[in-house]
């Protein structure tokens, strides 16, 4: 039997318009769709995006990945659930991984093709990009990331502020992703460079409860929602 495609396709940000037209024509041609999900959550925003442009009768299968920075709990859940994957197109099936975002920008799946690659080369994959969570805040706020010349850096703040650190010198702008846990911390860091007032802290972008902060001297203390992100400007740019 002909084994199935896997599509790794990006919905965007969590706004439901911002899922490309790409996207939205390949998830109605395909026979299952498997949307990844924190074990400690009940819901998947991403699922909830896709569900409308579905055909029907698809199934929605959830792959469950937990939050953990032990590499080998993570190691096998991207192993396990490449393996489910990997079921359903052996039976000839086409199949959707969806992501909010972009499906190979900090996305669980690229985990997961890394270990369908180890397994198998035959499995066909193609990937449908998406618009990335720091390009729909840039619009909210009206931050130009980067032109002429300019370079901009994309960082996660998942471990702290140490990246930032890393990178600032020798960028001009920094997109820092994944700010919740840390956000005092960076906070503190943005501080110490003088920073603060170029700093712009996007919040829930494109859902329910939105915000822009532009000067996030106005809540050094106060941790922002989980999808929260930082768009940090350099003092000599522009």
């Amino acid at each position: 039997m002909e084994i199935g495609t896997l599509f790794g396709i990006g919905v965007g940000p969590g706004d439901p318009d911002l899922i490309t037209l790409k996207a939205m024509n390949t998830l109605k041609g395909v026979d299952v769709v498997f949307a990844a999900a924190s074990t400690t959550n009940s819901h998947s925003l991403a699922e909830k995006i896709v569900t409308p442009h579905l055909k029907e009768g698809v199934l929605i299968k959830r792959l469950n990945f937990p939050m953990t920075r032990d590499r080998s709990i993570l190691d096998a859940a991207w192993r396990e659930n490449a393996e489910i994957v990997i079921k359903t197109l052996k039976k000839g099936q086409d199949a959707a991984l969806i992501t909010l975002g972009d499906p190979l920008t900090y996305s669980t799946f690229g985990y997961v093709m890394a270990k369908i690659r180890e397994t198998t080369e035959e499995i066909p994959i193609k990937i449908i990009p998406g618009i990335t969570s720091y390009q729909a805040g840039s619009a909210s706020a009206g931050v130009i990331l980067a032109e002429g010349e300019e370079s901009f850096t994309v960082i996660s703040g998942a471990l702290g502020s140490e990246n930032l650190k890393k990178v600032i010198d020798s960028t001009d702008t920094v997109v820092m992703l994944k700010v919740y846990r840390n956000y005092k911390e960076i906070f503190n860091t943005l501080h110490e460079l003088d920073l603060t007032d170029r700093s712009v802290l996007i919040s829930k972008c494109g859902l329910e409860g939105e915000m822009v902060c532009q000067d996030i001297k106005e809540r050094p203390d106060s941790l922002p929602p989980y999808l929260s992100h930082l768009i940090i400007k350099k003092k000599n740019s522009g």
